[in-house]
């Protein structure tokens, strides 16, 4: 077996750099685990087409990969300039237009995707364009017209995205584009939706529901980039199944400063609460033109590695730059060369209490267990992945296989630290009978040589979510046989 196996998870974004089936079949084989589709470019047909072709790529490749369906949320635009773009200059007077009717943009105005906009703003306000590079200050609200002052030199083009500095305005987290991009998602079969802007526990609710009725049993990600959700940020992470710190609209409206800090309690929080998070934003954005990464996007994956994220994410990297399957195998060497140095300190004091599921107990009692005994691995036999999932937030200094019948499950295992997902039908064993069956088959896979010891979690009642009650200690015999050391 292998001295160490990535844990760290990698997510990639896919674009026209991604298209031919080349390039695709690189990606998965270099080490993505989750591919994304992000909704806010593109139609329909084309995510269809690119989610087919990564199920395709998965399987000639042999791998476990999910797909992540990111909506775009309501998102505020500038409208188009005449020219495509314009110079504006420190001091000089720009307006933007919140009519329907606004004409094409000039150096002195343009117009704005969101008509409310005027009610949501007042003087004094820092109004950040295209990433927090364009910075005007409101000056007045004359109806539909903000009156703003340019604050530093800069060239300003069509179709930038507009924030407040410190957030607050109350755009709600799906439009109606969003809720028809859900039933596609369903349709397509995403393992992921991730909902952006969102709000509040409420508008993760609404795209559960949504996605429910469209039958899609998809996890559902909150994209955390709104200073109103740092301070919703418990109900948020409570009430989604993923997280992920999107770390360039969030940093816009808190400001820079703030944004490493955050980025950690977000981590914390999806940890201490059993949820999965994503660490994303421009990770390796100089790869998208240089075939290596800047050291310090080098240490930013590190550190986010060794914070404990499950994944990192690759945006305009894999999407549209110039070295797609090269910001994967950078990628994948940050996070073995950071996992190295990680030191698993399991804190038991810290687990969560008062546990309501039987499945909770025995991976709180699974890991205490790794941590004393000495095992090479957890293997876990689970329906939903959920099981796996708990095992996964205590940091595991051991490997842990997720086995399952079911692909979706398997799938959504792929985005979990710590988890390789495994293809095991069980269906018509008996517990023992399919402890036995599971090790002999991760044996002649290579996954377990013959006197290791594992932990080996299953349910009394097979073929059941959330029905793990059981853990045995078990040993690797010769051919792979299992021997029982004991039921604890």
């Amino acid at each position: 077996m292998p001295e160490h196996r990535r844990r760290t998870k990698i997510v990639a974004t896919l674009g026209p750099a991604t298209d031919p089936p080349d390039v695709l079949d690189a990606l998965l084989k270099a080490g993505v685990n989750i591919v994304r589709l992000n909704f806010s470019h593109g139609d329909p047909a084309s995510q269809i087409a690119r989610a087919q072709a990564v199920r395709e790529a998965a399987t000639r490749v042999g791998a476990e990969v999910g797909i992540l369906a990111d909506l775009p949320g309501p998102k505020i635009r500038i409208e188009r300039f005449a020219e495509g773009r314009v110079q504006l200059r420190t001091g000089e007077r720009f307006d933007l237009v919140a009519s329907a009717d606004a004409p094409p943009g000039d150096a002195s105005q343009v117009g704005v995707s969101y008509l409310g906009l005027p009610h949501d703003v007042r003087a004094g306000d820092v109004l950040l364009l295209d990433d927090g590079v364009v910075q005007l200050q409101v000056e007045a609200i004359e109806g539909e017209r903000i009156v703003t002052t340019v604050l530093n030199d800069c060239v300003l083009s069509d179709r930038k995205g507009l924030n407040r500095l410190g957030g607050g305005l109350s755009l709600g987290a799906l439009t109606d584009r969003d809720r028809e991009l859900i039933i596609v998602a369903a349709g397509i079969g995403v393992d992921f939706i991730a909902v952006s802007f969102c709000r509040n526990a409420a508008d993760m609710n609404e795209a559960r529901a949504i996605a429910r009725a469209a039958g899609s049993d998809a996890a559902l990600c909150a994209k955390i980039e709104r200073a109103e959700a740092i301070e919703n940020l418990t109900e948020i992470v409570e009430a989604s199944d993923a997280v992920m710190v999107a770390r360039g609209d969030l940093g816009v409206e808190i400001g820079d400063a703030e944004l490493p800090g955050l980025q950690k309690k977000i981590i914390r929080e999806s940890l201490l609460r059993n949820k999965v998070v994503i660490t994303a934003t421009q990770m390796l954005q100089s790869m998208v033109d240089s075939p290596i990464p800047t050291r310090a996007e080098v240490l930013d994956v590190a550190n986010a590695v060794i914070d404990g994220t499950d994944a990192v994410m690759l945006s305009q990297e894999s999407a549209a730059g110039n070295y797609p399957v090269k910001a994967v195998e950078a990628m994948v060497r940050i996070c073995v060369g950071a996992e190295k140095q990680f030191e698993a300190d399991t804190d038991f004091e810290k687990a969560q209490r008062d546990l309501e599921r039987a499945d909770q107990a025995i991976a709180m009692a699974t890991m205490f267990l790794s941590e004393h005994i000495g095992v090479r691995a957890i293997v876990a036999m689970t329906e939903s992945g959920g099981t796996a999932r708990y095992l996964s937030r205590f940091r595991s200094s051991v490997p842990i296989y997720g086995l399952s019948r079911h692909a979706g499950a398997r799938r959504r295992m792929a985005l979990m630290r710590d988890v390789f997902p495994v293809d095991f039908d069980s269906r018509g064993m008996a517990t023992r009978e399919a402890a036995r069956a599971a090790l002999e088959a991760m044996f002649k896979a290579g996954l377990l040589a013959e006197g290791d010891r594992v932990i080996f979690t299953s349910g009394d009642h097979m073929e059941q979510h959330g029905a793990t009650n059981t853990l045995r200690l078990l040993q690797v015999g010769s051919g792979g046989r299992a021997e029982g050391l004991g039921d604890l």
